[in-house]
């Protein structure tokens, strides 16, 4: 499992992923789980959805 999110991506994982689930708590609602989705990508820096499109956002070193 190689990691193919960047720092950037990563903080506005989690961070959005914190405001969801919250905001699921506040309302009540089941939609909050997908904030755990967010945080778990962003924690991972791994990301299921990323591999068909071939995207990657972690800087690579230039060689």
């Amino acid at each position: 499992m190689t990691k193919n999110i960047g720092t950037t991506d990563r903080t506005i994982r989690i961070v959005l992923g914190l405001i969801i689930l919250v905001m699921g708590v506040i309302f009540k609602s089941y939609f909050g789980l997908l904030g755990l989705l967010l945080i778990a990508t962003g924690l991972l820096r791994w990301c299921p959805a990323y591999l068909p499109f071939g995207l990657n956002t972690c800087r690579t070193k230039p060689q």
